[in-house]
């Protein structure tokens, strides 16, 4: 096959998704609900978030609203199985007043935001970085903007696409200067990069088992 970067990349993909199937990501019945979780799952597995999630389902916090009105104590109670509670729970206050203050507790007023902007402002919330900004921008207003996360580095700096040393924005280059802007491939190719990094891409790599064994990068 040809060796640009983007038939190496959508070799990287097919190779996945004919291992995993669709993954069709991210788990989440609204946008609060998605956007919820990409603070919740800060340094913790999915399912901690899931825990956490119930049981803010089953309280009814799962709205702009309630979780203005719920006190910082009870909402970390709330989310204590995706840990770091008390600073999750801060967290999650700063993106709900931030929406809030800004669009004036219109959460579709928020999604309907120009990506950039909308970006810039999660980037401006207190415990938002570039990952779960960019995941709130695909997932829950379904823009094409490509999350980097540490398996999407792990895979490439194994596979010699990029090193230790590149950042944030260098990979996210490689994806979206390379790939079309596509959100439902965005989506997708994140999703099974997280499945090859958390089954087989660890911090001792599965080599032999994993789709990407004979990945080709010529």
């Amino acid at each position: 096959m040809p060796g640009t970067t983007g038939n190496i990349l959508l070799h990287m993909f097919n190779l996945m998704k004919d291992r995993f199937g669709p993954q069709a990501w991210w788990p989440g019945d609204s946008p609060m609900e998605v956007m919820t979780g990409a603070i919740l799952t800060q340094n913790t597995n999915w399912k901690n978030v899931e825990k956490a999630i119930e049981n803010l389902k089953a309280s009814g916090l799962l709205s702009l609203d309630a979780l203005q009105k719920i006190s910082h104590v009870d909402l970390a109670e709330q989310i204590r199985p995706a840990g770091y509670y008390n600073i999750k729970a801060r967290r999650l206050k700063n993106l709900i007043e931030f929406i809030n203050i800004k669009y004036e507790s219109d959460l579709d007023l928020f999604l309907q935001e120009e990506t950039n902007t909308m970006r810039e402002g999660l980037l401006s919330v207190k415990g938002v970085g570039p990952e779960t900004a960019d995941s709130i921008v695909l997932y829950a207003a379904e823009r094409p903007i490509f999350v980097i996360d540490a398996y999407t580095h792990r895979i490439l700096s194994r596979h010699d696409m990029t090193d230790e040393t590149v950042h944030y924005y260098e990979i996210q280059e490689l994806f979206m200067e390379n790939l079309p802007a596509d959100t439902s491939l965005f989506n997708e190719f994140h999703a099974q990069i997280v499945q090859t990094g958390k089954n087989f891409c660890k911090k001792r790599p599965l080599c032999q088992e994993c789709p990407l064994l004979e990945w080709n990068r010529i």
